[in-house]
């Protein structure tokens, strides 16, 4: 598997571990939260959040956020902007304080792969 494609993995597991995070906290489906459309208001700002925690907790870039969400950077770049606009309200703010917290502590795939001895991960390319 090329080295792209390992790191596109790694950032879609990423976001959606952000997508989990925030459908649990803000009451909203998984499935409404990764709708191609934007549904209700309450998934959009939702969406917006999981975007801008994968964003800031995991420290990736705009295109790849994107990529990982299957959205647009500039798509990306705007629930930034959005979900930054909104942390002057001291409890949002804190509400995100405490999920980024949290996306933070999260064990990462390589750290489980030393502890178990793996040099590397192999997944089979198929199944037969």
């Amino acid at each position: 598997m090329s080295r792209i494609m390992c790191r596109l993995e790694e950032d879609v597991a990423r976001a959606r571990l952000a997508q989990s995070a925030v459908a649990y906290a803000f009451g909203i489906s998984q499935r409404e939260l990764e709708a191609p459309t934007r549904r209700s208001r309450e998934a959009a700002l939702a969406r917006q959040a999981a975007m801008y925690l994968a964003h800031v907790a995991f420290e990736l870039p705009l295109t790849r956020v994107a990529l990982a969400f299957g959205r647009d950077r500039t798509t990306a770049a705007h629930a930034c902007h959005r979900i930054e606009d909104r942390r002057d309200d001291r409890a949002f703010d804190d509400y995100m304080d405490a999920l980024e917290a949290a996306l933070r502590t999260a064990p990462r795939l390589s750290g489980l792969q030393r502890l178990a001895g793996l040099e590397r991960f192999e997944r089979p390319e198929r199944l037969t």
